[in-house]
Parts: C-alpha cells; structure tokens; sequence
C-alpha cells in the first residue's frame, strides 16, 4: 500500500509507531488494522452490501452473492460457509471480512490475513448495522458517506412508523417450499416490529435461526392483518414451491390479511441472506412503506 510522503516524514521525525492504524469495533470486540486495506476479500453479504454502499474498490466476494446488485464482486473465494483457503491465499488479501454463516472459519482465515468478524445478530440488528457502518467507514476513510447513510435509514425507519401507525398487526412468515416458519419480534428478523412499531399477532413466538414452524391453521387462528412473507427458496436460488403458490390455499384465504390484499412480498434476498446491510435495509422499509402508505 502507498503512503503518503507526509506520513512517511512525520514517521522518520517522531518515530511514530504506525501509519493509518485504524482501531473499529467488530463482533467479537475492538480490533486494530494497521493500514487501509487496498485489497479486501469478503465473506459476508450484509458487509458486502455495505462496501458496495460505501463505494469501496478492491473487493472480492464468494463465488455466489445471491443478489444481483453484488454480482460484479463475485470471485472464487468459495461459499459462505465453505471458503476456498487456497484462492484466499493466493488473492493475499489485505484484510478478510468474514461474518454470519462463515465465522466459524475466522479462526483458519486469520492464519491467511488480518481478519475481522462483522457479524450482526440479535434483536438490536439496527444498532449493529449503524455500528458495521462506522467501522467500516473509519477503516477506508470513508466516514462522511457513512455518516449520510445512517441518516438515510434514521429517516427511512421514521417515514416507515408513519406509514404502519394505525393500520394493524402483522405476522412475519417465512416460506421454505411448502413449510411455513413465523417469525416475531424477538427473532431473526424482529427489527421490522421494534425498530418501526408494527404490532404483532401474537406474542412469544420462538426466537430461533429457521422461526417457529407454523400450521396454516395457525395462521387462520391468530388472522393478522398483514402478513409480511421471505421465501427461502428464491433467496438462495434453489428449487420448490414459490411462496405465493405455498400461500394459496383456503386457510390463508380466509385471513384479514389476504381479503383485504394485505400479503407483502419482501425481497428474500435482501431480508435473509443480507440481513442487516445498509441497502437491504433501506430496500425493506421500501417495500414496507409502499404496502401500508397504499393503505387506507
């Protein structure tokens, strides 16, 4: 990496220890990066979307990224839970950016180059994004774009409570073929109840990985007035049953939600497999606010 002839003077003059040392804050705690990585291999799809976001150069992902919008960065560093250690080791990154479904790997990976673990979980995911994009933002000198960022989803998340305010509850389910998960406000993706105040159907869901698997007499029972759906299938490009077909059936015809046309299709790709990133994010109020703005 290049360094500037100031830095390069000042070092010579004060002996200083370091240049560009970078301390940010990672899952697994504080973790200090000696230089600006130029070349950067990434793991992770919620910390791609942010290196896209942030408009970071030098970044090569896994060979599938499952979102269109991340493909260019696809290379041949393996999957996400099965990174190819040779390809990473002749890449020689600058830093590996692991997290999610390949932190078990970080103890291999950081034998390859300096590695950080972004991984975001738990039911304070919009804390953990707006911390992901300060450090990543001090990392490459990027922390003004950051910074309008998380203004951008601030903003968004309060146009999105105005836009739900009033208008009902909701169930959040997951399709994966023709089995059916619900999810709530204590689980995977329970942000989209806390963070913008939409109240759920029913309380105490499980708060595991895959949800609460659910009957489609369960939906009927508890009726919500909105039901917001991921398909697992189409997020990862495999092959079953959409969820709209898995959905359409009488017991699910006889809801609040699905009379009053009140069934929300969410990018799954964003929602499960980028969960967390700055653009999916955004994306999900998006399509949020669209459906319950539509609302009367």
């Amino acid at each position: 990496m290049k360094r500037t002839l100031a830095a390069v003077t000042a070092l010579t003059l004060f002996a200083a220890p370091a240049l560009a040392e970078t301390t940010i804050e990672t899952a697994t705690g504080p973790v200090t990066i000696s230089e600006t990585p130029a070349t950067t291999a990434v793991l992770d799809m919620a910390s791609l979307d942010m290196l896209d976001a942030l408009g970071i150069e030098g970044v090569t992902a896994t060979s599938n990224t499952y979102l269109e919008r991340l493909a260019p960065y696809a290379g041949d560093l393996g999957t996400l839970f099965e990174p190819d250690y040779e390809a990473l080791n002749a890449l020689s990154p600058d830093l590996i950016v692991a997290g999610g479904r390949s932190t078990e790997a970080v103890p291999q990976l950081e034998k390859l180059a300096p590695t950080v673990d972004m991984t975001m979980w738990g039911d304070d995911l919009l804390d953990q994004t707006r911390a992901r994009l300060a450090a990543f933002g001090a990392l490459y000198g990027k922390e003004a774009e950051a910074a309008a960022l998380t203004e951008s989803l601030d903003a968004e998340i309060a146009a999105t409570q105005a836009a739900v305010e009033g208008k009902g509850n909701a169930l959040i389910l997951m399709t994966n073929g023709g089995k059916v998960s619900a999810y709530g406000a204590g689980g995977r993706f329970g942000w989209i109840h806390t963070e913008i105040g939409l109240p759920e159907v029913i309380e105490g869901l499980e708060d595991t990985s895959h949800g609460e698997s659910v009957s489609f007499e369960f939906i009927r029972e508890t009726n919500p007035d909105w039901i917001l759906v991921l398909d697992r299938v189409a997020a990862i490009g495999g092959e079953g049953e959409s969820a709209e077909a898995t959905l359409d059936n009488p017991l699910v015809a006889e809801t609040t939600a699905a009379q009053k046309g009140q069934i929300v299709y969410l990018n799954a790709g964003d929602i499960y497999v980028a969960g967390g990133g700055i653009t999916s994010v955004l994306n999900t109020l998006e399509i949020i606010q669209t459906a319950f703005g539509a609302s009367s």
